[in-house]
């Protein structure tokens, strides 16, 4: 968050102006996480057999599901071979399809987002 204090931002310009000052930098670092993780992602090398996970939820129903996948290839042509992020994306559809939200898939041992 910002390094301007709640209280001395109320002080100062009101409650109205606080509030989208600090809704703008909440916005900042939710972006600055997403740009991270797709940074993370394009530099991780998950090498075949890598285990991905997803985490759901439904808050207002309080449901969850957690999905996982692994892709090993061995000896496939390329125009063959079935990416992580086509299953990945696959698997949000059909969530997504059944009232899910979209979720992001993880890889384990590299501990970085699949996009």
């Amino acid at each position: 968050m910002s390094s301007i204090s709640r209280r001395s931002l109320l002080g100062y310009s009101g409650t109205t102006a606080a509030g989208a000052v600090l809704g703008a930098a909440g916005s900042a670092e939710a972006a600055d996480t997403a740009a991270a993780e797709t940074e993370a992602s394009a530099s991780a090398v998950f090498p075949s057999g890598t285990r991905f996970s997803a985490d759901y939820t439904i808050g207002p129903i309080d449901a969850s599901m957690t999905l996982t996948f692994s892709v090993s290839v061995m000896d496939t042509p390329t125009e063959s071979v079935i990416t992580p992020n086509e299953i990945a994306n696959l698997l949000n559809e059909l969530a997504e399809s059944r009232g899910w939200p979209p979720a992001t898939f993880y890889g384990t041992p590299a501990p970085a987002p699949l996009t």
